[in-house]
């Protein structure tokens, strides 16, 4: 059974090793401890202990930021980030969030959909906002709580 619990700093390298095998331009391991540093909120996904995904997101109210989200390659397509987004939708709604932003490759149409299904909008394009190996453009999203 898939349990969500908040982010742990104990949580950092096994969440860092799915975003680094699911991600084409990953955060470093020190965007992840910084994130938690700087207090930004984490959710994750375990089943029988083992880390499935994660969600990492700012809130600022009255808006949040989707930061970060990813699932092993495994258990995609299995509803599981669907339950992180459920969470954040909760934890927003009890903070007074009314809008939750996002960033996406303008490539990734798995995930576009996948954020669509959920409700959220296409907003605009923010050019380069990619950079690296893998640079592109992205899709900014919005969802209203």
């Amino acid at each position: 059974m898939h349990k969500i619990s908040l982010l742990d700093i104990n949580d950092l390298e096994e969440a860092y090793e799915i975003e680094a095998s699911t991600n084409p331009s990953p955060w470093s391991f020190d965007n992840f401890k910084s994130s938690f540093e700087v207090g930004h909120h984490g959710l994750v996904c375990k089943e029988d202990g083992k880390m499935l995904g994660f969600l990492i997101f700012s809130p600022i109210k009255p808006e949040a930021h989707l930061l970060s989200i990813a699932v092993l390659k495994t258990q995609q397509s299995k509803g599981i980030g669907l339950l992180l987004i459920k969470y954040m939708r909760s934890q927003c709604k009890a903070m007074g969030i009314s809008k939750v932003f996002l960033e996406v490759r303008i490539s990734n149409e798995k995930a576009i959909a996948f954020y669509q299904k959920f409700g959220f909008e296409k907003d605009a394009i923010r050019e380069k906002y990619y950079s690296g190996d893998y640079p592109e453009d992205a899709l900014l999203m919005s969802l209203n709580l």
